[in-house]
């Protein structure tokens, strides 16, 4: 069953049960009410009978007329509970009835149901008296109950009358107010349908947002957000695979479209024909083939950071990791250029990974050397900022274009598409992965034909994930 027709049903039966126990308790109020009218009637006249009759004034036609107006009767009986007045013809027989029978017995007031004629009961209220002078010894005043229950019955057809149309309305109010109870849910239902996959910038209206259902349709639209925001990344991560597919793929395809052809031409006639030629060959299979080593090397390093591979890490010192970097590249740069290091002015100790911080020092130090003219300086320097350590290789070299600074750090790419035969441009993104792998971060700054300075930055104690 439908939520609606279910609250209609629930507000409806809670409604109905309110209608009847009111109906109900009304009904016996009122009911209680003109019963007590008749009885209390009743009492009152033959007590105002009785006063006249004990008083020894015979009760004349005006107060006979006074005294049985609204239906009520009077009659005075003898000690034997003979007729002496009656203002209705009772049966004839017997020795009066068993109300007034009571009274002369106990000399007590007296009151009951007696049945004379008719369907219904007749209420009677007897008093017995002493007279100055007379035979009389009882009065009593009778009314019957019929014109109070035809009364009541009236009453009760008009309550079930009522009870029944509130009901009827109570349950067209019921449907009407769950439906506009429940029309944000249906609006919220019919813009969720229309969503899909392509198109989850939608949100589902908020009436009110301080409602169930408004915080309700606040919740999904936080959620719709994260999904939005967690299908924009997917869709990045699956276009920079594709293109890291691809560049990959174009960086294995040229270093063995050079194998292939050097062994080739070995196969076919150099290796009998032109044994220089043949050297030749070999040594550049030699070279391809330490360079698709070196880019598959990078590629693997890539995929271990992107799978999130455990870091060995420890209490070092950075400034002896820039150390042995800054020997390695003075061994490559040789006196070509001047590789210079500024020790740090404090204590340079924090937590990492020595051997991926090493990888990065080198990395750095080996794009500086590699694009600094002969001539050039290139400088390591260490310091500690605060609650992290900083590494900086700067030189004075070729530069790089404003443009490209913020691509540098991606896979693949080169600043300079003439240096294609210099690396696979795969260096400062395995440097930043290992950075961000140590909750630190690396940038650069630059300016064309002044030089470049590139600065790792590392917290010094990796903080907990």
């Amino acid at each position: 069953m439908p939520i609606r027709w279910r609250l209609t049903l629930y507000i409806a039966l809670a409604i109905g049960a309110i209608l009847l126990i009111l109906g109900f308790a009304l009904f016996f109020v009122l009911r209680d009410a003109i019963l007590s009218n008749v009885e209390n009637t009743t009492r009152q006249r033959a007590e105002n009978a009785a006063s006249s009759i004990r008083e020894g004034e015979p009760l004349d036609d005006d107060d006979i007329e006074e005294l049985t107006l609204e239906g009520v009767f009077v009659i005075v009986r003898d000690e034997r509970g003979g007729v002496l007045t009656e203002t209705v013809d009772l049966p004839k027989g017997g020795g009066g009835d068993p109300v007034s029978r009571t009274a002369l017995d106990t000399g007590e007031p007296a009151s009951g149901t007696v049945q004379f004629s008719g369907e219904e009961p007749t209420y009677v209220y007897a008093v017995p008296v002493e007279p100055e002078e007379g035979r009389a010894r009882v009065v009593e005043a009778g009314k019957s109950y019929e014109a109070a229950q035809e009364g009541i019955e009236a009453l009760g057809a008009i309550l079930a009358a009522g009870i029944g149309a509130a009901l009827v309305f109570s349950i067209g109010g019921a449907y009407l107010l769950a439906r506009a109870a429940l029309m944000p849910v249906e609006t919220v239902t019919s813009t969720a349908r229309s969503m899909g996959e392509e198109d989850l910038s939608k949100r589902l209206p908020v009436a009110n947002p301080k409602d169930e259902i408004g915080r309700l349709a606040t919740t999904i639209n936080a959620l719709l957000a994260r999904l939005e925001a967690a299908f924009a990344r997917r869709e990045e991560a699956l276009s920079r695979q594709r293109r890291f597919a691809a560049d990959a793929s174009h960086e294995l395809r040229t270093p063995l479209t050079s194998i292939s052809g050097h062994a080739r031409m070995l196969d076919e006639w150099a290796l009998e024909k032109d044994t220089e030629t043949a050297r030749r060959s070999v040594r550049a299979i030699r070279r391809e083939a330490g360079r698709m080593r070196g880019l598959v090397e990078s590629l693997l390093t890539l995929t271990r950071g992107d799978e999130g591979a455990p870091l060995d890490v420890g209490r070092h010192d950075l400034g002896e990791i820039a150390k042995e970097a800054l020997e390695t590249a003075r061994n490559n740069a040789g006196s070509r250029l001047s590789v210079e290091f500024v020790p740090p002015d404090r204590g340079s100790i924090a937590t990492f990974d020595r051997g991926r911080i090493l990888q990065v020092a080198s990395i750095l130090l080996d794009n500086a050397v590699k694009y600094t003219p002969e001539g050039g300086t290139v400088t390591v320097g260490v310091r500690g900022s605060g609650d992290r350590v900083e590494l900086e290789v700067a030189d004075n070299g070729v530069g790089i274009r404003e443009d490209e600074l913020p691509l540098i750090f991606e896979r693949f790419h080169r600043a300079d598409a003439a240096r294609a035969e210099d690396g696979a441009g795969l260096g400062l993104s395995i440097a930043r992965q290992i950075a961000e792998a140590h909750g630190g971060t690396i940038h650069a700054t630059s300016k064309v034909g002044a030089g470049s300075a590139f600065v790792l930055v590392l917290p010094l104690r990796k903080p907990s994930t």
